[in-house]
């Protein structure tokens, strides 16, 4: 369905747009310091479940609505940056959980794997990269076109994944030497609430260029 040098050349230029630091190694990092390396794993994979859901909105062409449209725009940018604000709330005033975390050393990862679905799919700005980044590698001469998208959206997530959950790991480290002391693990949780709210912040003010 690809060739060859086709195929090397999304995989180089894949790399290194995942290696690009950006928001979501933001938040798996936060998620990972303050609940652990399977919440922070979990977010990595819960925010590529969002990057499928854009490849298949750009092979039916709901980005190029979404590109066109600065109402749509508007709204999903704004239902996601006021979902990341009320999470990096959530966290902040979450301090009545500290000592239940402090002793287990994290959260549930299901959660944290919820949260990052929708945080994923509510990024318009993801479906308009999309947009242009994954038809240079569709070829309609091959057929199959919704096919080919799904290919290459699932190769960059699987390299998302990977990247993001080596993050996890480390961070996860961070996490286990410092979350016997509730001090430090309360500052933990105000760290990722920060970085939520900061985040939330940075795509409510997302323009579309």
């Amino acid at each position: 369905m690809f060739e060859l040098p086709d195929l090397l050349t999304f995989l180089a230029a894949s790399v290194v747009i995942i290696l690009a630091p950006g928001p979501a190694q933001m938040l798996v990092i936060a998620r990972s310091i303050n609940e652990g390396t399977k919440a922070g794993m979990m977010t990595g994979i819960g925010l590529n479940i969002g990057t499928i859901v854009h490849a298949i909105a750009a092979a039916m062409g709901l980005s190029a609505i979404l590109a066109t449209s600065a109402t749509i725009f508007g709204v999903i940018k704004f239902l996601g940056a006021g979902y990341l604000v009320y999470l990096g709330i959530q966290a902040l005033r979450g301090e009545t959980r500290l000592d239940d975390q402090t002793q287990n050393g994290t959260t549930d990862p299901w959660s944290a794997f919820r949260k990052a679905i929708i945080t994923g799919i509510l990024n318009p700005k993801v479906a308009i990269f999309f947009l242009a980044f994954l038809p240079q590698f569709v070829n309609p001469a091959r057929g199959m076109l919704f096919l080919q998208f799904l290919i290459l959206g699932l190769i960059l997530a699987v390299l998302d994944i990977c990247y993001e959950s080596a993050l996890a790991l480390i961070a996860g480290r961070l996490n286990n030497r410092f979350m016997r002391n509730p001090r430090i693990a309360l500052w933990r949780q105000r760290a990722t609430g920060i970085v939520l709210v900061g985040l939330g912040l940075r795509l409510a003010f997302m323009k579309r260029d």
